[in-house]
């Protein structure tokens, strides 16, 4: 297949992840702007990211009341943490697509590739039959960063001028779209279910119990993400073999 038609076909693939972002990261915005982010701040940091867990759990560390916080080497140290614990995701899905490339994707491919990697382009990119070409990567990446980037910098302007009662409501969207990718699989998956229900318990627990003043919203972030990954493991364990012989018996079968 010719480049220009790969890369062709890689932007129609992304046409509806990038439609979805632009809603999301208008929210995003909105937040960026009400927590104390200039609207060229809020896009800058969409478009070096492109993570709206981890963009929006790096706003509540980096700003309070309103204002960017002094960020001292204690908050880069909580930033990077969070960050790590969040988007750990993302290593595994990149490391499970290196199965499907072809030998043109060099280092410097991937290293590009890697960037745009988030769970929607993952889903997509996996399901394509043969081996995934640079073109077509860079096709399938193009229109979400632009995407989640113009949605970030439409929800910024309008956070500077609509009243406090509508940024507020604007910005729970992005919360909202937490909520949508939790409650299906939490639905079929006890384990899901344990470590959503202990992670908001955890949370909870440190806001409200004055014990926990001195956790910061960073570490709280990650104690929680952290009690409930570990907790649901030992109760609800992954059963590798059996997982492993259904995937035998399937291939077999084909």
């Amino acid at each position: 297949m010719k480049s220009s038609k790969l890369y062709l076909n890689g932007l129609k693939d992304g046409i509806p992840i990038a439609l979805g972002y632009l809603s999301v990261s208008f929210g995003f915005g909105v937040s960026a702007v009400s927590g104390g982010l200039s609207p060229l701040e809020a896009v800058l940091m969409s478009l070096t990211n492109v993570t709206s867990a981890g963009q929006m759990a790096g706003l509540t560390s980096i700003t309070t009341d309103g204002a960017v916080v002094l960020l001292t080497l204690a908050t880069m140290l909580e930033v990077a943490l969070t960050q790590f614990i969040i988007n750990i995701r993302y290593f595994l899905m990149s490391l499970s697509l290196t199965q499907k490339l072809d030998a043109s994707f060099t280092l410097p491919h991937r290293l590009l590739a890697a960037f745009g990697i988030t769970d929607e382009i993952f889903g997509v990119a996996s399901s394509q039959k043969g081996d995934l070409k640079p073109r077509y990567m860079y096709g399938l990446i193009l229109l979400p960063v632009l995407g989640w980037t113009l949605g970030t910098l439409l929800g910024s302007v309008a956070g500077t001028i609509l009243p406090d009662s509508l940024k507020h409501a604007l910005g729970i969207t992005i919360y909202g779209m937490f909520v949508a990718i939790v409650v299906p699989p939490a639905k079929q998956d006890r384990g899901v279910l344990i470590a959503s229900l202990l992670s908001i318990a955890v949370s909870c627990a440190i806001a409200f119990i004055p014990l926990f003043d001195f956790i910061t919203s960073g570490f709280a972030i990650i104690i929680a993400a952290l009690v409930g990954a570990v907790v649901a493991a030992i109760l609800r364990p992954i059963d590798v073999e059996s997982d492993n012989a259904l995937d035998t018996k399937e291939g077999g079968a084909k």
